[in-house]
Parts: structure tokens; sequence; C-alpha cells
């Protein structure tokens, strides 16, 4: 019988892992992204930090920043790869969300939106404005992918729905995030005046453990609002939430097309949104000294008088265009 070639036995390991745990046309279960988002300064990069046992102090993440950890499996076995993708800026940088995530690796992304409840007032527009943009490029990631392999996207559109059980009460209601999502309030230690920090970053750890890695999915739910909330998808209700916490005779009076809306309008009534929260971060980073570099300072500061100089003499030539007109 003859022995198989390269080739073919490279073609049958493709077709083995496709079959065996990737999520169609061969991407490895082993590979997989977290994107974080979510308020400024909220504690997005000392999360990652922590899922990756690095101890050492936060910087600000100026625009998106990427990095990565490895999980070993066993002697001899390639190691799971978890991708670290950060967006900083809050709200400002929202056009680079469309630079990680792309048909090749959409299947393998994940979003932890991080939400600051220290900050009460942001908390709502930075989650609109960050899911939405984060959804609408997803949405026509989706689409571009199903022009390419219309099973690979069928199978994610499905997907989105495992979580959700046929007789969910308010699934007429939802429309899920097309890829998994996690939502997490930061510093609940600042907005409960005591010190939990440390436990509740070793339940985040272990939440995006889940996520990137596949291990230790946790099934507890609380849903005491004395306590911090930790809710698996699927596991909570409208109706187990109740409604808003106005008075009967005035929630008829407000205006809203869904119970989402009627949430949203109550809570900006309570905590109304900052006409700056998606303003445009006009900090110079060339200018930011955690980045400086003295050569390159030196040469930027002698660039920077040449250009005055030129503004100067440019502006007199201009002056006397006029003069003489």
């Amino acid at each position: 019988m003859p022995s198989e070639t390269l080739w073919e036995i490279a073609k049958a390991e493709v077709e083995k892992r496709g079959s065996n745990g990737s999520e169609g046309d061969g991407v490895e279960i082993g590979e997989k992204s977290v994107f974080f988002i979510g308020s400024k300064n909220g504690g997005k990069t000392t999360i990652i930090l922590r899922c990756l046992d690095r101890d050492e102090p936060p910087k600000p993440t100026l625009a998106l920043e990427y990095t990565y950890g490895r999980r070993a499996k066993g002697h001899n076995i390639p190691k799971d790869i978890a991708h670290f993708w950060e967006l900083g800026g809050g709200t400002s940088l929202l056009d680079l969300i469309s630079i990680p995530i792309t048909s090749d690796t959409l299947r393998t992304f994940s979003v932890v939106l991080i939400l600051d409840l220290s900050k009460p007032n942001d908390l709502w527009p930075t989650m609109e404005n960050l899911l939405q943009a984060t959804k609408r490029h997803v949405d026509k990631v989706i689409m571009k992918l199903g022009k390419k392999n219309s099973k690979a996207a069928s199978e994610m559109r499905q997907k989105i729905w495992s979580n959700m059980q046929k007789d969910h009460p308010d699934r007429e209601l939802i429309d899920p995030f097309p890829i998994p999502l996690v939502i997490i309030g930061s510093k609940y230690d600042i907005f409960q005046f005591t010190s939990k920090s440390e436990a509740l970053l070793l339940k985040i750890r272990g939440v995006i453990n889940q996520l990137v890695f596949g291990i230790d999915k946790s099934k507890s739910i609380c849903v005491d609002q004395n306590k911090p909330l930790f809710i698996t998808a699927g596991l909570d209700s409208l109706s187990q939430i109740g409604s808003p916490p106005v008075p009967d005779n005035d929630i008829g009076k407000i205006q809203a097309h869904s119970p989402m809306e009627l949430w949203k309008k109550v809570y900006e009534k309570l905590f109304p949104p900052k006409s700056i929260s998606t303003r445009k971060d006009v900090r110079d980073p060339a200018r930011d000294p955690q980045y400086a570099e003295s050569e390159v300072d030196e040469m930027r500061i002698q660039k920077d008088q040449e250009l005055e100089q030129y503004k100067r003499s440019s502006s007199k030539s201009w002056r006397q265009i006029e003069l003489d007109s």
C-alpha cells in the first residue's frame, strides 16, 4: 500500500482540526481573542495584567494595544494562546474597533465591556456608544464572511442564541449581541466604599479564563442588588428585574418602545449624561511623558521652531501681498 504524501497528511490534519472543536473552516479552538473596551480609566489594563499574572503598575492605554498569554495543556501539547486587545480613550476612538475584528478572526473573538461604576453619568452613553459601534462592525464582518463562507456565518448566527432557552420569557424582545459579550462594572470597591476588589478581581479572572481557555465555567448566579451581581447570559429576565424605580403614576407618562428604552430614560433622569462623554480626546500623544525619548524630542522641538518661523515668514509675505494690492 503506497504511503501518504506530505500534502495528503497535511490535508487530513486540517480536516481533523475542522471536525474536532473548530468553529468551521479550520479555526482552532486553542487560539482565542478578547477585546477589552469601556470607560476611560475604568480598569481595563489592570484586569488584563491580572489575567496574565503580571505584577506591574498599569499604564494609560493610548489608543489600541495588544498583548497575549499562553496556557500549557500538557507535555508536548501545543499551548493555548489568548490574544488580548484593548481600546483606550473610552468612546473617543470608535474607528479603531474595526482593526482587530476581521472576517479571519471574528469566530475567535469575545468582547469585554468595562463600565466605571464610580461615574454613573457617563456609564449609559459609554455602554451604548461602544456596543453600538462594535455591533455595527461585527454585523458587517458577518455579512462579508457569509459571502465567502456561508456555512461559518450561519453557524455564528445560530450560536448567538445558544445561551438562551427556547421558552425564555424575553426571547421575543431580545436582539442578542453577535459575538460573546461580558459586561463588568469596575471600581465596585469605590462605589460601595469598602475594599472587596481582590476577591472580585479573582472572580473576573475566572470569567476571562472561561472566555479564552474554556475552563472554570461558573454556574453561580447572584441577583441580590446589595451584593456584587454575577449573572450568566440567559439566566435573568426582565420580569425578575422588575420595573424601574419610579411611581406607578409617572411610569405611564414615559414614552418608550421597549423595556430597555424605558430603563434608559429613567436612568438618564437620575444620572443625566454629560455632553463631553463622547468628545474626541485632543491630548497629543507626542507630548505624553511616558513616551519621552530625548533625541526624538530634541528633533521635534527643532522642527516645531522651524515650523513657527515658517508660519511667521509666510504671514509677513501674505500681509505684504495684501498691502501691495
